[in-house]
């Protein structure tokens, strides 16, 4: 039984996987796989309507250090992430992209972004899960809020950015991811400080526009390996 088992992983699995796994390595497909548990076990809950008591709990305590300086810089942190914004440095990019004649990076990119706004606008209707109103709020967003559409589109828009120069200016690499996960990280916590979205919100985010990211970068990666053209 076992040899039977070990022969159809090795001629039918394991080929399928193999570049699958040498792409984006084991650390990487086993934290893609534990985020997805946790984004999977999250929407169960949403769905189910459960209440998240932490969820109130860590906004409240947020807005504990609420004042006009805060105000002032995590609206602007916050416009980062809104669509505006997005679009503008999302055609920045694909300009960049086509004048140094990255073809596939191209491709890859308006995939990103386009998985990226359909997934968002897919699962807010989906669960259709309303906003928090806990205080006054400083802006009005009228979408559903579940996931956050400001986590996700930052960790695909700004991580993907991050990939690409960090492939191409890998002795910057430390230094630009670390400013990317700075910059992502702070869009969640401005959408938490200005009370628009609930904490799990944020998270499912992160996981969602993550592991949409690691597709995208391994469909760059496996496309550049076809072609001989991997540089990191």
């Amino acid at each position: 039984m076992i040899r039977k088992i070990s022969t159809f992983w090795l001629r039918h699995i394991y080929p399928r996987l193999a570049p699958l796994i040498a792409t984006i390595g084991i650390v990487g497909l086993t934290a893609c796989l534990l985020i997805l548990f946790v984004v999977a076990k999250l929407a169960e809950e949403v769905l189910e309507k459960e209440a998240f008591a932490f969820d109130t709990t860590f906004l409240l305590w947020l807005h504990q250090f609420a004042n006009p300086s805060l105000d002032n810089l995590m609206l602007f942190i916050t416009n980062l992430g809104n669509p505006k914004t997005v679009v503008v440095v999302a055609g920045v990019t694909l300009g960049i992209l086509w004048w140094r004649r990255y073809r596939v990076e191209i491709y890859v990119f308006v995939l990103t972004c386009l998985g990226g706004l359909i997934l968002n606008t897919g699962l807010k209707l989906f669960f259709s899960k309303p906003r928090p109103q806990l205080w006054t709020l400083l802006i009005s967003e009228k979408s559903f809020s579940f996931p956050s559409g400001h986590a996700l589109g930052s960790m695909v828009l700004y991580g993907f950015i991050a990939y690409i120069l960090a492939t191409y200016y890998p002795q910057f690499s430390r230094l630009i991811y670390v400013l990317a996960v700075i910059l992502i990280v702070a869009i969640g916590i401005s959408r938490l400080y200005l009370g628009v979205h609930w904490p799990t919100d944020v998270i499912a985010g992160y996981g969602v526009g993550f592991l949409w990211l690691m597709i995208c970068i391994t469909m760059l990666k496996l496309q550049r390996l076809s072609q001989g053209q991997l540089l990191d």
